[in-house]
Order: structure tokens, then sequence, then C-alpha cells
């Protein structure tokens, strides 16, 4: 775009003066508002995820400008810890605002990770914004967020030297990419790759640091969870092997009401603009949809077979465990039950795996298949050594039904966010921390 005035102005008015159509198609994420309420479409995850947030509540993602809002509202999030408590970790804000690099700043990485949550919700000035991908003011591209450069530092390639597909998808995925809260370290985000990127060299990871993230508390399996990991299916894709980016498929060029072209900043599904990004290489429409028809629905079959096999394996452990098992026989079957979920997790967490890397996902959902298997075939054997005749397996068949299994209380939690949200938050918070409620 060449040079612009005032590089360092990143006001509303500055950018969108510099940069209009790039700054309105960006605005228009405000009308992605639409979402499905995972849990209620698959009240399964919520056993899978008892003893977590994430069994509160667990939507589909909306457009950029529901970050601020989403994460605020959400259950998952909770409420204001008592005074001089310790609360949900400022770490759950770092990739919702462009305000994250800044407090960072100011407070170092460490020191940011350390404020509760809530505390710095009035900070929030801004949603996903310009500067969370670009230099200020400019059109160059850049990696903002400390978790993605040690991330890249990791695997030996640094932003700075990547090719310009790389960079593209990049800055996607210092956010679009799995994590944990690094407990040694004031729960600062941390991407998982000392030893590599795919599903079993970060388990790797965790098994060797012996890292956990909760204890279920039916079957008392130590759970590791898997965050959203896009950057990683694209990095192992046949899309990413042609160099085709994120933005290729999720950010098409296109032409202004004078004929000049811009890439389109509302980031939104693919096949939508099939003529710009997918023609080239898929030549037949009709094909392209009925083989994404195809590999979305053998993931979503395998998905609920493990989820089913994983239901069943943490009642049975629970069964084991009130019959008096110990650890020396639990230990192979619970860890069979670990490494089942992680894989599922790392396969359905990822949004649009059926088309990022199909390939990838059936083969994380048929390992986890063995792995479930394994643990129920070990747990039989230890039901019988211990003359369990019976298990009884919940009724999981809606979200509320699954819900009461677990022991939430969702009336209870959803009054105490709305109290948080009515006396707190529409209060004393931005506006960004309202939109879309």
């Amino acid at each position: 775009m060449g040079a612009v005035a005032n590089a360092e102005d990143v006001s509303a008015e500055a950018m969108q003066a510099k940069f209009p159509n790039q700054y309105q198609s960006w605005a228009a994420t405000a009308e992605q508002s639409q979402r499905q309420d995972m849990l209620a479409n698959y009240p399964a995850a919520i056993v899978l995820w008892a003893g977590s947030s994430y069994a509160k509540e667990y939507h589909s993602p909306r457009g950029h400008h529901f970050a601020v809002a989403d994460v605020t509202h959400t259950l998952r999030t909770g409420v204001a810890p008592a005074k001089g408590e310790k609360g949900l970790s400022a770490s759950c804000w770092t990739c919702k605002s462009p305000d994250v690099p800044r407090l960072i700043g100011e407070l170092g990485v460490e020191g940011f990770s350390g404020k509760n949550f809530t505390d710095l919700g009035k900070e929030m000035q801004s949603v996903v914004y310009c500067t969370d991908c670009h230099v200020k003011g400019s059109a160059e591209l850049a990696l903002p967020r400390p978790h993605a450069q040690e991330a890249m530092a990791k695997v030996q390639l640094p932003f700075e030297q990547q090719n310009a597909n790389m960079q593209g998808s990049q800055v996607c995925g210092q956010c679009h990419v799995t994590y944990y809260f690094q407990p040694e370290r004031s729960n600062r985000v941390n991407i998982p790759w000392i030893f590599g990127s795919t599903a079993d060299l970060i388990e790797k990871y965790y098994d060797t640091r012996r890292f956990y993230e909760w204890i279920h508390p039916i079957s008392r399996t130590p759970i590791v969870k898997a965050r959203h990991p896009e950057f990683e299916h694209w990095s192992r894709s046949e899309h990413a092997k042609a160099g085709v980016s994120c933005i290729s498929c999720h950010m098409p060029e296109s032409v202004d009401s004078n004929g000049k072209s811009f890439t389109n900043h509302q980031i939104g599904q693919a096949l939508p603009n099939y003529e710009q990004v997918c023609q080239a290489c898929h030549s037949n429409k009709t094909k392209l949809v009925s083989k994404l028809e195809t590999n979305k629905a053998q993931i979503e079959a395998k998905a609920r077979e493990v989820e089913q096999l994983l239901v069943k394996a943490h009642y049975e452990a629970g069964a084991a465990w009130d019959a008096g098992a110990s650890w020396p026989i639990m230990n192979d079957a619970i860890m069979a039950i670990r490494h089942a979920q992680w894989r599922w997790d790392f396969a359905m967490s990822s949004h649009g795996l059926y088309a990022h890397n199909p390939q990838e996902g059936m083969a994380l959902l048929d390992a986890a298949i063995e792995h479930a298997t394994h643990a129920r075939n070990a747990l039989s054997e230890i039901l019988s050594m211990l003359k369990v005749a019976k298990v009884n397996y919940p009724d999981i068949s809606t979200k509320a039904s699954a819900q009461k299994a677990v022991g939430i209380e969702l009336d209870k939690l959803t009054a105490e966010k709305k109290a948080f949200i009515e006396q707190e938050v529409d209060k004393h918070w931005p506006e960004v921390s309202r939109h879309g409620y």
C-alpha cells in the first residue's frame, strides 16, 4: 500500500481513512452474530469435560467483534473472586484484544498473567483489531504476542525469517493455536511445542512433565485440554504444502466499487467465496462440496463413537474406584483414557478440521478409539476382579441431564454470572464487553 503518514496513529478514524475497504470489511465481523450451543449439540462432551469450566458453557465462535463480550459473558470465566483470593488468570484475555500486548508491555508477561481475569476487564477497550496482525499504522504483518514469538523460536522458525504465506497464517496462528497456562510461571500462556506440534509430541511434552489441568471427578483421570489447534492442523495439510494460507481461503481478494482490489477482513468461511478462493484448485464445486460433506460426516461419526466409549470408560473407572481399586492396577486404564480424550479433543476443538486437514482428523479419532477401547478392556478385567456386576451410566441425552449427572448447578451459575454482569460489567466495563448481549 506504500508509505502512510503518521504511521503510529491507529485510531478508528485514522485506520478508516488509510485503509477504508479493509476497515469496513473488518467492521462487518459485527454481523457474524450466530453461534451454536455445542454442549446442547453434543452433551457427551459435558461428561468428558466434567470438573472443568468447559462443562458449564461452550459455544461456537462468532465474529471478531464479539471477542471481548463473549469471553466476558461466558460462564467459563465466572465472576470476580472474593477480595484477597486468586481467581481466573488474566491470561484468558490474551487473544481477545489489542490491549493485551499493551498491558503485557506495562506489566510484563507474568505480571499480566498473574492478575485476575476480572481485574483487567476495564482495560479491554477494543476487540481484535488492526494492531493484532499489523505493525502500527501500516499493512506490514506483525506477531505481537509473546507466546507466539516463543513458540516459533522453539521450532526455529522466527517470524522475520518466514515466507509471506507462512507469515500470513502465523498472524492467525498466534491465537488459533493450542496452548495451556503455565502454572509455575503465574499461569502465563505457553504453546507446548518443545518436542513438536503434533498431538503425539505435545502429549509427550505433557506426559514428561506429569502435567494435567484438572483431575476428572468421576474417573480420576489427569486431563489435558486441547484448544482450537487450527494452526497446527493447517501446517501439516495439503493446503499448506500447496502454499495456501489462512488468508488465501478466509480473507479473499475483493474489489470495491471503484475497481480497486483489497484483502477482505470480514474473516469467514471459504466456500461462499468459491470463485475467488477455491476454483483455481477445485474446478468442480459440486464435487468439492460433496467431498467436504463426506469428510465432515465421517469425522462426526467417529467423534460420536469416541465420546460414547469415553463416557463409559469414565464411569467404569469410577465404579472401580468405588469398589476399592488401587492406583497400581488402575494406572494403565487411566492413562489410556487420558490419551484417548486428548486425541479426541485435539481433533474436535479445531474449527473446520474437515476442510483444513481431514486426514489428520481421522487418524486422531482412530487412535482415540484404540486408546478408549484399550481402557475399557482393562477396566472390564478390573471390575470383574473386584466383583462389580453393574456400572450405572448416566442419562446424557440432553445438556440438562448431562450437567445434572456431573453436578453442575446451571441455574445457580447463571444467576451469579447475571448479577456480576449487571453490577460490574454493565456499569464499569467498556462498551465492547457488552456487544451482542
